[in-house]
């Protein structure tokens, strides 16, 4: 799998031991940081988000304070979906449920080795068309569609 990861100066110490972390995974083959000094966390996010809708890479993590604004700004590009996740529901769910592609946490929300076991499990995790999500999936796809 394919990673894209990035944060801006607020969520870079947290995102360097993530990249450290991802590299180290074997069901990793590649981990791109998007990351410069003076990024800021929309650019990251929209760099992150076309490279993932166009194909060039699998899924992505960002990180900032909260992970609420890098989520925001991800899911602005069409047909992505960025979701800020902190515990073992809202990270399952964010894959499983609505499938989405970039997982987005906060530097100052959460703990290094909490993250990484987070992390752990997202690698797994798949989302299933035929679940009750599924459906739901497909109708605010149809309105992005219509609304893009």
């Amino acid at each position: 799998m394919k990673i894209v990861v990035g944060a801006p100066a607020n969520g870079a110490a947290l995102k360097d031991e993530l990249v450290a972390h991802l590299r180290a995974d074997g069901r990793v083959s590649e981990v791109i940081d998007l990351s410069t000094d003076d990024i800021t966390y929309p650019d990251v996010s929209l760099r992150a988000a076309r490279e993932i809708a166009a194909g060039h890479a699998d899924r992505g993590i960002l990180v900032c304070g909260t992970g609420i604004g890098t989520a925001i700004v991800a899911s602005k590009v069409k047909g992505i979906r960025a979701a800020t996740a902190h515990d073992l529901i809202t990270v399952r769910g964010a894959v499983e449920n609505y499938d989405a592609q970039i997982l987005c946490m906060g530097q100052n929300v959460i703990a290094p080795a909490a993250v990484k076991a987070l992390v752990d499990l997202w690698l797994d995790l798949r989302h299933d068309p035929q679940s009750g999500y599924g459906e739901k999936l497909r109708e605010f796809e149809a309105y992005e569609e219509e609304n893009r």
